[in-house]
């Protein structure tokens, strides 16, 4: 998608998807969703910034429905956006210290 920050600028290093079908099959052979298996993935808790310009919200919670349709097993796979949030975390003073405790308070829950 040309209107995503980045992307035609890196079309001389990675290659134009959809003017090189070399290009395209090399992206899509490394792209995390699209090589998603029906397996049993660890727990999971993945977490995005409503703001952030670079990784669309929706782009997390798309891998998230595809990763919960294709995993086995019973383990958890969780997604927390927040809405203040851009590309680097929360940006208030105290704000990434309650982004480290959701990712602490997880590991915690699920290593109990």
């Amino acid at each position: 998608d040309p209107t995503i920050p980045l992307t035609t600028l890196e079309y001389d290093q990675w290659g134009h998807p959809e003017e090189s079908k070399q290009a395209f099959d090399y992206m899509l052979s490394y792209s995390p969703y699209d090589n998603l298996q029906e397996v049993e993935y660890p727990n999971l808790l993945l977490t995005t910034g409503f703001n952030d310009p670079r990784v669309a919200y929706w782009e997390p919670a798309k891998f998230l429905a595809r990763i919960r349709d294709k995993k086995k097993g019973n383990n958890v796979a969780l997604l927390q956006t927040n809405f203040s949030a851009g590309h680097a975390g929360a940006s208030g003073r105290y704000d990434f210290l309650k982004e480290n405790a959701l990712d602490f308070a997880f590991l915690i829950d699920r290593l109990t």
